[in-house]
């Protein structure tokens, strides 16, 4: 590789050749602020915020996408100059920006507000005409707010990124917005819910559907059992809305936060991972002895099966027939537990805490409950429960940890790794594996199948069969193997799709981090080692050695894909079209 040597704000250092300006000053502990940038998704240097100076160019230059090509560069990020552009710059955004920052649910997490604060702007020093928007309510998992929109692009690329490419840049000038085609709202096109755009969207423009009265209210009401259980991957990112490390895990201080909100029953949806293990292998053992649709695949991540339904319908008979852990613990919650409990299902109010705001959409789809009752009644995203233990003055950092509660609150490591890209695959391998052997293994780490490559594949011999597999996360890598099984090419019998880039740890509904974080840290990477530490530390490692799994098969479901399996834990799919 070759260096180079150059200048920043007058001290001396060497880089590679062609690094940009911000990768090499943030190599060295300089920050330039940005608002449109986003590494590798959305690189057009739109903002203008990052403008520096380099001695001998004609103007100012954008350091997010500007490269260090010769020796001897000097480039200056902060002078009195670039202080006093950035400052304005701020203000003209402002000024046709909905200044309402008191009630926005970014106000504590906006890099706008941010930015303002410490370049000391004057909100009102530009005023004139400002465009007005009404908000678009038309989604059950986010309200999109254009009049907080500062055109960054960054949901643009997102969604591009994602395949769907359902919203964009419309009209010119003044009166440019990000919409859909023909100024519909997104209630009305082929959105999958994944909430992507929301993660990336420097202020309020796009914010999750806030479920979070519902809660309270259900709480609140002595006629209800609410009951709320919490995704795998929860536990690896909570933290960080109360500034923990990226990767903290802290399963014990949230479950003592929900008890403390008032829950009269807080369990592990990695006990419904693990029972979505056990009939989505069964499945896959049924089709590949009785000569069904293969590749089968994986219909764990509600965005994906919306994506497969509205682009690939054609495709719908490779899905596998489960349903994902969230329903299949919400069914078994008003089926099982209640009975056990004596208590009316009708008067169970199940709580999910998802890292999905597609989740908000699944709990509504038709074939998800039983006896006229959804199987899960409210599903709020990590951000939301951290907003619920704020509200509620709990000081969640200095928590003791305690426990889930029993019949449903033991999850295996194959469960808690569901959170990952690669984890649901792997935590099927571990029991398909025993199944086909009839052997209790001592293999249970299939770490080909790991990590955030955009596709991974790998071939296991079991049982004296080969068994190819592929793993995808993001909905673009997705379409590239939906491609190949159209066209007749694909070898796999087993695929395991996450709509979200690098798994749930990545979903729509996890804590927001600024780009100053999310281009310089690979969070889907940090957050998923906490889920693989918490998978070694457990004492069941597969989930049909999970006890309370064995007691619910003995005592309620008889055996995997049963009669009675198939009628709470199964369901079905619809082609969508070009609407939702």
């Amino acid at each position: 590789m070759e260096m180079l040597n150059i200048k920043i704000n007058g001290k001396d250092y060497s880089v590679e050749k062609n690094t940009t300006i911000l990768e090499a000053c943030h190599k060295f502990g300089i920050k330039i602020p940005t608002l449109c940038y986003l590494k590798d998704i959305n690189e057009i240097g739109a903002c203008r915020m990052c403008l520096c100076e380099v001695k001998g160019a004609r103007s100012l230059v954008a350091a997010c996408v500007y490269p260090i090509d010769r020796d001897g560069t000097e480039i200056f990020t902060n002078t009195p100059q670039i202080q006093k552009y950035r400052k304005t710059n701020l203000e003209l955004l402002l000024s046709n920006h909905d200044k309402k920052c008191l009630s926005c649910p970014r106000s504590d997490n906006c890099e706008l507000q941010t930015l303002c604060l410490e370049y000391g702007v004057d909100e009102t020093k530009f005023q004139g005409e400002e465009t007005k928007y009404e908000e678009d309510k038309s989604t059950l998992h986010l309200v999109r707010n254009n009049n907080k929109c500062i055109l960054c692009r960054r949901c643009v690329a997102a969604c591009k990124q994602q395949y769907v490419s359902v919203i964009g840049a419309n009209n010119r000038g003044f009166d440019t917005a990000i919409t859909c085609a023909f100024e519909k709202d997104l209630g009305d096109v082929s959105c999958v819910s994944c909430g992507q755009c929301t993660v990336v969207c420097p202020t309020g423009a796009l914010v999750e559907r806030d479920d979070t009265e519902k809660v309270f209210e259900a709480i609140a009401d002595p006629t209800k059992h609410v009951v709320v259980h919490t995704a795998p991957s929860i536990r690896a990112t909570l933290g960080e809305c109360f500034d923990m490390p990226i990767g903290t895990n802290v399963k014990g201080k949230m479950v003592t936060a929900l008890k403390m909100l008032g829950f009269d029953k807080v369990f592990d949806t990695n006990f419904g991972a693990d029972l979505t293990i056990m009939e989505e292998g069964t499945e896959f053992i049924h089709r590949v002895k009785e000569g069904g649709v293969l590749p089968m695949i994986t219909s764990c991540s509600p965005g994906w099966v919306k994506f497969c339904e509205h682009y690939y319908p054609d495709l719908i008979p490779h899905l596998s027939t489960c349903k994902s852990p969230q329903q299949m613990q919400g069914a078994m919650i008003k089926s099982y537990y209640a009975e056990k409990a004596g208590i009316d299902p009708k008067d169970i109010v199940v709580v999910s805490v998802m890292p999905c705001v597609a989740k908000k959409f699944e709990i509504k789809r038709d074939n998800q409950g039983h006896d006229g009752m959804q199987d899960n009644d409210i599903s709020i995203s990590t951000r939301e429960l951290a907003k619920m233990i704020k509200k509620s003055g709990i000081q969640f950092t200095a928590l003791e940890d305690s426990d889930f509660d029993p019949i449903m609150g033991i999850g295996s490591g194959a469960g808690t790794i569901f959170g990952a890209t690669g984890g649901v695959m792997e935590a099927a391998l571990r029991t398909v594996a025993d199944v086909l052997t009839g052997e209790d293994l001592e293999k249970v780490d299939y770490t080909e199948v790991r990590g955030t490559d955009d596709i991974k594949e790998a071939t296991y011999n079991v049982a004296g069969m080969d068994v190819k597999v592929a793993v995808t996360s993001g909905l673009k890598n997705a379409a590239k193997l939906l491609d190949d099984i159209r066209a007749g090419k694909s070898e796999y019998q087993f695929i395991e799709v996450m709509c979200c880039p690098g798994g749930c740890v990545n979903g729509g509904g996890q804590p927001i981090q600024p780009g100053h974080v999310r281009n310089f840290t690979d969070l889907k990477a940090e957050r998923a080692k906490a889920l693989y530490q918490d998978d070694l530390n457990l004492e069941y490692r597969k989930s049909h050695d999970n006890p309370e799994i064995k007691a619910i098969y003995d005592e309620y479901l008889g055996e995997p894909g049963s009669h009675k399996a198939h009628e709470l834990l199964h369901t079905s799919y619809v082609e969508r079209g070009n609407n939702s």
